[in-house]
């Protein structure tokens, strides 16, 4: 679902002091969460790993032009359990990002999930107040396949609730329903 408008743009957008390969608006990303993406690069840093930000805010315009190269590519069907439609991205909201490890390795491809950076952000992303948005084998609470790269921020006290209570999904821990379909 969606609880932003459809031409939402946030208004505090910063580029965080990261290791990137992104560019332009996907350099991106809310204050709060650019913030928290300092830290807990930093921290993964220290543990000898290498973490990049591959993509993080995406314009409702930009979005459109990603949806369709999908929906080209694959049809619609198969676009809509790999890509947002426009308006429903969560990169649109300068919440969410996408991780790389630095080389290439893997990139925005399921291997990723062995990579030392989805390694280390899926055991310690919490301490900084992320979740893997799109977990393994989640992709009918979801909607999405799973996406070992695609970090959300909910804030420290939330995401590491749903590390202790061992809860996987946001629809879950929110109790929301699970994927929509688009109605």
């Amino acid at each position: 679902g969606r609880w932003w408008p459809a031409a939402y743009a946030p208004a505090d957008l910063v580029r965080p002091a990261v290791a990137m390969t992104a560019s332009g608006e996907a350099a991106l990303l809310n204050s709060t969460t650019a913030a928290a993406a300092e830290a807990m690069f930093a921290a993964a840093a220290r543990d000898g790993v290498s973490m990049v930000l591959a993509s993080g805010y995406r314009s409702y315009a930009t979005q459109v032009a990603t949806y369709n190269s999908y929906v080209a590519a694959r049809g619609q069907a198969d676009a809509d359990t790999a890509s947002a439609r426009p308006g429903y991205s969560e990169h649109q909201t300068g919440w969410a990002f996408d991780i790389a490890d630095g080389n290439g390795a893997c990139g925005f491809q399921p291997c990723f999930a062995d990579q030392p950076a989805a390694v280390w952000a899926k055991a310690n992303g919490h301490r900084f107040g992320f979740v893997v948005r799109y977990p393994w084998m989640f992709h009918p609470i979801t909607g999405y396949y799973y996406e070992p790269w695609h970090l959300r921020y909910i804030g420290v006290e939330a995401a590491t609730d749903m590390a202790s209570k061992g809860i996987f999904t946001l629809e879950e821990y929110f109790g929301v329903e699970a994927a929509p379909g688009y109605l």
